[in-house]
């Protein structure tokens, strides 16, 4: 098992390495954003999805102002986050930003909210993947589920072999996007406004001109709103950029606004352009792709799959996030303590464990269908969206820095938008799954309350503050048992190892058996082992009652106080299938003991080698 973990995520590191393992510019910009940008490949439909079956072809004059809407907020979110960034250079997004002006409980809100939606991020876009590959090959439609675990799978390897070597293997898929998505727009513009190519019709629609009612603006606008999902990441993950890393996180905050700028837009100004609507056979991106490039050309299928990667490969913002959230949830004491420990590759790689068995549950659980999942996704990032641009305009409001009330403005008016768009959000899949959400973000606040009450009482109960120091009794931890089933090779090296730290030691023996109690009682006999052996009948079978009992009566303890340590013999085999062939009741002997505190244990081990090397 450890040559194949080797294997797969690599030779461990130093702790001293983590420097080397930061991001660049370069490698950080694919990693963090590629949810962003892989949401501009369906932003600019869905937003047609809501105005094409009520405005038919005037759909398109209305796209641009809801893509220029869109691109405002982009504005303001990337000007909250470059902020967000400059204040809080070691990380944590919604989640530090509302802990340090708003309070535990929104704090919460905002992380339980965050995890919903990387859990949902990773379990969209791989099951967007999957849809396109099998619409390309309909003959792997029966193993979707199977598909969208393994790709799971896949990114969860990738992702443990470290921050370096997860920038290097995704960073291929999302620059292939970059290229071929702005070569596209560039093509595409040229042919229709220098050359005065006029587009083929792919989608028969209907003449109908209707007003743009602000009803339907409002869910239009939301709709196009996947395309700032995402937008989280770059200030989550500031620590996991090299030095500078608030310098780096800006740099590629400001280049991620452009490339959605310019993606989204471009996109939305070639559907226009073209008459790109959506439909169940073929996508928008597909649409445009076809006529810019050609039906069947090389680069037509190069957007296809580079768009298949990317839908993909959004996956990997989570995987890089959410971790280090949770890390930050974990050092409050919300999380368990497990989640703030970096793995041998140094990266948080119970988080990542974690993260990919959730989504992959959810794969399961929704039979791999995109659009059940869909409903689901974006109801958290805007309510994260919401909660820390109002901590941002708390900060400004407390601090009172120069210009603070030109930023308590912008990050108050980005905080009404986002909340007014999360509402929109909610209420339109509401009934198609959003409830959901509604159910997970307070349970996950409820236990995450409930874990920190668990570590407040055991630091209570640890605390020295009272000044109470227990007295030690030289007198106490000098019984010893040892548990007997039989006399062989372990008890008698057990018995040894006691011997050197007591002479009080009894053996005890459980009887199930009457035949294999007395063969040990010949056998203690005749070898003389110079310690009593106390056998108690167990009609029941049991193991640890009985022995409890004992260690608790007054043939055996003469004081409340007295500690008595067990010392359990333990078989243990070289090859990993040998254990599986013992019933390992030294480890469920040990587990029970431990909810006695007069009772500590030793485990004294007996390697069973392989027959080939005695």
């Amino acid at each position: 098992m450890s040559s194949l973990k080797s294997y797969l995520i690599g030779k461990p590191l130093k702790s001293s390495q983590i420097h080397h393992e930061k991001f660049s510019v370069i490698n950080g910009l694919p990693v963090l954003s590629s949810d962003a940008i892989s949401s501009v490949a369906y932003a600019c439909e869905e937003i047609l999805w809501v105005l094409v079956p009520i405005m038919g072809i005037g759909s398109f004059k209305y796209l641009g102002m809801v893509s220029l809407a869109i691109i405002a907020l982009l504005c303001i979110l990337v000007f909250s986050y470059r902020q967000t960034i400059e204040s809080y250079p070691n990380g944590g997004g919604s989640y530090i930003v509302s802990r340090e002006n708003l309070g535990v409980i929104p704090s919460l809100v905002a992380g339980a909210s965050l995890t919903v939606d990387y859990v949902l991020t990773v379990a969209v876009s791989t099951t967007a993947g999957v849809a396109a590959i099998t619409s390309a090959i309909p003959g792997l439609l029966d193993f979707k589920i199977e598909l969208a675990v393994c790709i799971i799978i896949l990114m969860a390897i990738g992702n443990l072999r470290g921050i370096r070597d997860s920038a290097r293997f995704f960073s291929v898929p999302t620059y292939l996007f970059l290229f071929t998505a702005i070569l596209m727009i560039v093509v595409g513009l040229y042919k229709y406004f220098i050359l005065g190519i006029e587009p083929a019709q792919t989608v028969v629609l209907s003449n109908q001109i209707g007003d743009l009612t602000i009803l339907l603006f409002l869910k239009a606008f939301s709709a196009g709103c996947t395309a700032l999902t995402g937008l989280e990441a770059v200030s989550d993950g500031v620590p996991n950029f090299k030095a500078p890393a608030t310098k780096h996180a800006k740099q590629v905050l400001y280049l991620l606004f452009g490339i959605v700028v310019i993606l989204f837009g471009g996109m939305s100004l070639l559907a226009s352009v073209y008459h790109a609507a959506p439909s169940l056979d073929k996508t928008v991106i597909s649409q445009i792709a076809e006529q810019v490039f050609g039906q069947n050309t090389f680069l037509f299928f190069l957007m296809q799959i580079a768009t298949t990667l990317i839908l993909t490969m959004a996956a990997n913002t989570a995987f890089s996030d959410f971790p280090l959230l949770l890390s930050f949830i974990a050092r409050d004491g919300y999380a368990p303590r497990q989640f703030a420990q970096r793995g041998s590759r140094l990266s948080f790689s119970n988080g990542i464990i974690l993260l990919s068995i959730a989504a992959s549950i959810l794969v399961v659980i929704f039979r791999g269908e995109n659009h059940y999942l869909l409903p689901l996704y974006a109801v958290g990032v805007f309510v994260s969206f919401t909660l820390s641009q109002s901590g941002m305009v708390m900060k400004w409001i407390r601090s009172k820095q120069a210009g603070w009330r030109h930023k308590a403005f912008i990050n108050g008016f980005g905080a009404l938008i986002t909340l007014g768009t999360a509402i929109i959000i909610s209420v339109n899949k509401f009934i198609h799954g959003a409830w959901v959400v509604f159910i997970l973000v307070p349970v996950g606040v409820i236990i995450m309350k409930r874990i920190n009450r668990h570590y407040k009482k055991v630091a209570e109960q640890l605390s020295l503050d009272n000044n109470y120091f227990p007295e030690f009794n030289k007198n106490e931890a000098r019984r010893f048992i040892v548990p007997v089933a039989s006399l062989n090779e372990a008890v008698i090296k057990t018995i040894s190892y006691a011997k050197c730290l007591s002479k009080d030691i009894t053996a005890f023996h459980i009887s199930i058996d009457d035949e294999v109690t007395e063969k040990l009682k010949a056998k203690w006999e005749k070898y003389d082992m110079g310690i009593p052996l106390v056998i108690k009948k167990s009609e029941y079978r049991d193991v640890v009652e009985p022995l409890v009992n004992f260690i608790n009566s007054d043939e055996f303890c003469t004081r409340e106080d007295d500690i008595v340590t067990v010392v359990v013999p333990q078989f243990t085999s070289e090859k990993w299938w040998g254990n599986i062939l013992h019933n390992q009741t030294a480890i469920f002997l040990k587990r029970s003991l431990l909810k006695n505190k007069n009772i500590a244990t030793i485990t004294v081990p007996f390697i069973i080698k392989d027959y080939k090397k005695r």
